[in-house]
């Protein structure tokens, strides 16, 4: 099942009982202002990238998943971990944006490196889109079958994708509203397209009294 939830993360998060999820994937908002990079022009300034979560993001998530990767993790005050991943773009040295990615993990294994260009992902719906290709790397090697997983930062929906497609449980969010349009549109065009696997069921959910739409 993908659940996709146009909500507020920490107040979802609040009702939630202890280990609710076996894993979250998530890519907070790092505070460079990457939103309003000239650079990506190409996308609709937004304000989401000023500010890094606050302690109370931290917490909930720590409490309601028994394991967490967490995107930017450079930029956050975590624990120290042995198990951080990068995620290599293949850009040139001279390329404006970075080279790579910083993931921190829970997981206390050997860091790894997902190896894949940037650049090879087109009609971006998300100025920092990532690849499916990247969350079926990790789900591959950090999740179980079975694992229920969380992502409280939603953006493009590339995880909801990837899950679809190897059939882990999902809990996906997304508090912009455009975003969460894009990323749900994205999703069932992939799930209708699918020929390798059966289609999921797709819960879609707005928790700010306006409606409450399953589909």
């Amino acid at each position: 099942m993908i659940e996709m939830l146009h909500t507020d993360c920490i107040e979802y998060m609040a009702n939630l009982p202890d280990k609710a999820f076996d894993l979250a994937i998530v890519d907070p908002p790092y505070g460079i202002g990457i939103s309003v990079n000239p650079v990506r022009q190409q996308h609709e300034k937004k304000q989401w990238d000023n500010t890094i979560p606050d302690k109370n993001y931290f917490k909930e998530l720590f409490r309601v998943s028994k394991n967490q990767i967490i995107w930017g993790g450079n930029y956050f005050d975590l624990p120290p971990s042995q198990g951080f991943i990068v995620w290599d773009k293949k850009q040139p040295e001279d390329f404006s944006l970075a080279m790579c990615e910083f993931a921190w993990s829970s997981i206390q294994s050997p860091a790894k490196i997902f190896r894949q260009s940037v650049l090879l992902e087109k009609d971006k719906i998300h100025v920092t889109q990532k690849p499916v290709a990247l969350y079926k790397w990790l789900l591959s090697r950090y999740a179980k079958p079975g694992d229920r997983i969380l992502d409280t930062h939603g953006g493009s929906g590339s995880i909801c994708i990837a899950c679809h497609d190897l059939g882990f449980d999902l809990t996906w969010m997304e508090l912009d509203t455009d975003y969460y349009a894009a990323a749900c549109k994205r999703y069932k065009d992939h799930a209708a397209q699918a020929v390798l696997f059966e289609p999921q069921e797709i819960i879609q959910k707005t928790y700010n009294n306006e409606f409450d739409l399953t589909s």
